[in-house]
């Protein structure tokens, strides 16, 4: 894979990380860079395989520009590691799991989306699901921030010809 890969992976891969990779992967558009970055998601488990986001993630997405629609869940496998530039965990929880089964030369590329953020101070991406809507919207805030931070990322350190 030629250019820059990000993987963005939670629990279950219906929730946070495919609404990380809309969000980012408009930025990525956005910016012209569709051609330089690849864009994917994951999950740790694999609770939901084939199926599209939460409604819920779609609905609050939707309100903010974003499609989701198009993402399937799947569970991340072993290739990711070799494949992605970049892993980007949602919280503590699947960043220690993705550790565990990343092979130790890929292990620098294991980090958390929050630590991207530009304004927000959280460490995590805070699972919605067992919420109610309010969580879905709540989630948005960081990741459109967090997304912020990595594509300035992206762009200066990562992806030719930018």
């Amino acid at each position: 894979m030629s250019g820059y890969s990000v993987l963005f992976v939670c629990m279950g891969n219906i929730c946070r990380s495919p609404t990380a990779h809309g969000v980012f992967r408009h930025r990525v558009e956005h910016e012209g860079l569709s051609d330089a970055v690849f864009v994917d998601s994951a999950g740790t488990h694999n609770c939901h395989p084939d199926s599209p986001p939460d409604e819920r993630s779609q609905t609050h997405a939707a309100k903010r520009g974003y499609d989701l629609s198009d993402l399937r869940a799947r569970q991340i496998k072993y290739g990711d590691f070799e494949k992605f530039d970049l892993i980007l965990a949602m919280d503590l929880d699947n960043l220690m799991q993705v550790q565990q089964e990343c092979p130790p030369r890929h292990r620098h590329k294991v980090r958390r989306l929050a630590e991207f953020c530009l304004e927000s101070e959280s460490q995590v991406v805070l699972d919605p699901y067992y919420g109610g809507g309010n969580g879905f919207e709540r989630v948005l805030d960081p990741v459109e921030d967090a997304c912020e931070g990595l594509i300035r990322h992206v762009k200066l350190y990562k992806t030719p010809n930018c």
